[in-house]
């Protein structure tokens, strides 16, 4: 009996060891803000990441803030959880103070497109001209959608809170990281589905890593294969693997309300 004990308990133990994936705009307070956050990262110069935007989204008098990314010359993915239940947004392009954009434009909800499982959102926009400050980011070739990209380095992106403990940082950060094998994540949240990317954290570099909807953007190539979607419950600095959305999962769908595809 003592031996099954022993067993029961360690049965126990192991079930209860996985950390709880959680949305970084829902990780509680206390150990983040509504912003997602870039971590142990770099200040952005001028023209270094001109295809993210920033999202203000309001719903009932109150709202949230993700980023995104322009894919096209009407279009912007973020993540689905940014738009959820949102009634519009007010896009901000070319920014690196939060809200001092090159120009903003408000769309409703009318204009967002939500996939029906997956963590990601297509808002259609106004037409906007590229330049330097504003431009798109290309996604993966149709002939890589079978790539995990594993190993790869990538740049995430984002405004918001630079530690658990700091404010808000109002400029846009850097952050470059190495994408992992998806064991990774399965082992810390006890599972992780083949439709993400999992990204290590071991110097605490990364997500709460760029706002929630941010991109992830490939080095070689600078193509966008992920979008940030969450982190551990347990917080920012807390070297737990972050979450994101693999884009290759969905270029299909991506095409097909967008014409977009390379």
């Amino acid at each position: 009996m003592k031996v099954l004990a022993v067993l029961l308990l360690g049965v126990i133990a192991s079930a209860t060891a996985f950390e709880k994936p959680v949305f970084w705009k829902d990780v509680p307070v206390g150990k983040a803000s509504i912003e997602g956050r870039i971590t142990m990262g770099y200040p952005a110069y001028e023209g270094k990441v001109p295809y993210i935007v920033g999202l203000g989204f309001s719903k009932n008098g109150g709202g949230t803030w993700c980023g995104g990314s322009i894919i096209g010359n009407t279009w912007v993915m973020t993540a689905k959880h940014c738009t959820d239940g949102m009634e519009s947004v007010t896009i901000y392009y070319g920014a690196l103070w939060r809200l001092q954009a090159q120009y903003t434009h408000w769309v409703g909800r009318g204009d967002f497109i939500e996939h029906g499982s997956g963590d990601i959102s297509l808002i259609r926009t106004p037409h906007v001209d590229f330049w330097s400050l504003v431009n798109k980011v290309e996604l993966p070739r149709y002939d890589d959608r079978y790539n995990n990209y594993q190993g790869w380095w990538a740049l995430v992106s984002g405004w918001g809170k630079t530690s658990d403990e700091g404010g808000v940082s109002e400029y846009l950060n850097c952050v470059d990281v190495q994408i992992g094998e998806n064991s990774v994540c399965e082992n810390y949240y006890g599972s992780f589905s083949g439709d993400l990317i999992c990204i290590p954290t071991p110097e605490n570099k990364g997500t709460c890593s760029g706002d929630s909807g941010g991109p992830l953007v490939i080095h070689d190539g600078n193509r966008q294969v992920g979008i940030v979607s969450f982190g551990s419950s347990a917080g920012c600095l807390s070297n737990g693997p972050k979450g994101m959305v693999r884009v290759t999962s969905y270029l299909d769908w991506i095409r097909d309300h967008t014409g977009i595809s390379y």
